[in-house]
């Protein structure tokens, strides 16, 4: 893909970035070494980068040491993998939230994993240059989940198995509220879409969790869309 006439475009999503990442102490981990340099590059001086890794081990020491509360990693690494590394991430007191680039689709394992962790969001290298990363730390930082539509055709289909029926049945404001998790929406606005107080969304979506037996939005939003429970979101 020719990405020339997308060049202000990108230069626009690395300011927008830039800015979100002022309200966040930051741990990078990236596979790649050309990618780390380029991304903590491309970072302005009012980012709180603590932490530039390539390895697991490494990354969870920069987490630990610094009370870091964002983890940007990628599915590929030169030590470990991104899957283990947001499981471990997710022990921590307080756990960071986590952004998880998938380089390598094919890898359902790692991805599942972190899923099951409790990632907080996903998306594509391969969408990054329109914007994937800007908007996926706008809703995590937001408090939603992030989830890419491309995901969809890549592996969806493997992530659940027959027996993850829900442990209850939904009710149909639970598949509304359910619905908008997975269009990537906030508690608020949720509340605003179905004229709901903020902590009856906050009471519809721990139900949601519960009966999904989902650790977080974005696992219990895979889960609905894999079986059926909810359609995927048409505008993303």
């Amino acid at each position: 893909m020719d990405f020339t006439p997308l060049i202000e475009q990108m230069r626009g999503h690395v300011t927008s970035g830039n800015t979100l990442l002022e309200r966040h102490r930051l741990v990078v981990c990236f596979g790649s070494p050309m990618t780390l340099t380029l991304f903590v590059s491309a970072l302005g001086p009012a980012q709180q980068l603590a932490g530039a890794t390539t390895s697991e081990s490494d990354a969870l020491d920069r987490l630990r040491s610094t009370q870091a509360d964002l983890l940007l990693c990628t599915d590929r690494l030169e030590q470990g993998n991104g899957g283990s590394l947001v499981e471990a991430a997710k022990q921590l007191q307080p756990a960071p939230s986590t952004l998880l680039v998938v380089t390598q689709p094919r890898r359902l394992i790692t991805i599942r994993r972190a899923v099951d962790a409790g990632c907080d969001g996903i998306c594509l290298e391969s969408q990054i240059g329109q914007g994937t990363v800007a908007q996926a730390l706008e809703t995590i930082s937001a408090g939603a989940a992030y989830i890419e539509k491309g995901l969809q055709q890549q592996y969806l289909q493997g992530f659940c198995g027959i027996g993850d029926a829900p442990l209850a049945p939904l009710t149909e404001r639970e598949l509304e509220v359910l619905q908008r998790i997975a269009a990537n929406a906030t508690n608020p606005e949720i509340a605003a879409d179905l004229f709901l107080s903020i902590e009856t969304v906050k009471s519809h979506v721990a139900q949601v969790l519960h009966k999904l037996d989902a650790r977080s939005r974005l696992q219990a939003a895979i889960k609905g869309i894999r079986l059926g429970l909810v359609e995927w979101p048409e505008d993303r």
